[in-house]
């Protein structure tokens, strides 16, 4: 789903546009689609970057993808097995290919990739998105939580945390409030879900275990503001 109003200073706007991990974000000069599944390609018509974590169903839709690029004309930013499989259908230099510890620089807002700790996917990554003001959104995919999280927490500083809570093999509103728990973001989004009750649950131990952080339940397709940690 597309944004159109444009974000103050310090703030970024995101839209959570299917039940997986599907998120527009959208800074003051860029816009980024993450894991577009399920959506039509005519609703992003203005595209800086089209972000992929992994190569199951519900993150890679190669047609949507191509068809969207072809629109937009934006870059695709994916992990190593999606990115041979968009090889065919995105033009070369428009296709970078990424690892855990990969940066890739869109003028002045930074994608940064990280690990993702979701056995059943080949090469799975998650993204820090930060924005040209400093603020911080981390997109973990399909990820379970991994120790490494707590350090990223203190070297990054990270303002939202998007954390999976259902669907995923091995994902629960417990794994997904470890995230939370991990990374210390200001706010912190369940998701990955169609179930209110997961939600639910996470909110109860995000209130209970850590009452300093926001716990953010976002509808699908409404437009949610985040603005920088202090």
């Amino acid at each position: 789903m597309a944004i159109e109003k444009k974000p103050a200073k310090n703030e970024i706007f995101f839209v959570w546009f299917n039940r997986y991990s599907g998120v527009t974000v959208k800074t003051p000069s860029k816009t980024l689609i993450i894991d577009p599944v399920d959506v039509k390609p005519r609703s992003f018509k203005n595209v800086d970057a089209v972000l992929v974590t992994h190569e199951h169903y519900d993150h890679l839709d190669q047609p949507l993808i191509s068809e969207i690029q072809k629109i937009s004309h934006c870059m695709i930013i994916a992990d190593s097995t999606s990115s041979r499989k968009l090889r065919n259908t995105v033009p070369s230099e428009k296709l970078t290919e990424v690892q855990p510890g990969s940066e890739v620089k869109l003028d002045n807002v930074l994608v940064r990739v990280e690990k993702s700790n979701h056995p059943p996917a080949a090469t799975p990554v998650s993204f820090i998105v930060t924005s040209e003001d400093g603020v911080k959104i981390f997109h973990t995919s399909d990820s379970l939580p991994f120790p490494e999280m707590a350090s990223m927490s203190e070297k990054e500083r990270i303002d939202m945390v998007f954390c999976t809570v259902g669907i995923a093999p091995g994902s629960s509103p417990e794994t997904g409030f470890e995230i939370a728990r991990l990374i210390k973001p200001k706010v912190a989004a369940p998701y990955h879900t169609g179930s209110a009750i997961d939600q639910k649950k996470f909110a109860e131990l995000l209130k209970k275990e850590m009452p300093k952080t926001t716990c953010l339940i976002p509808e699908l397709g409404k437009i949610y503001q985040v603005s920088k940690k202090v």
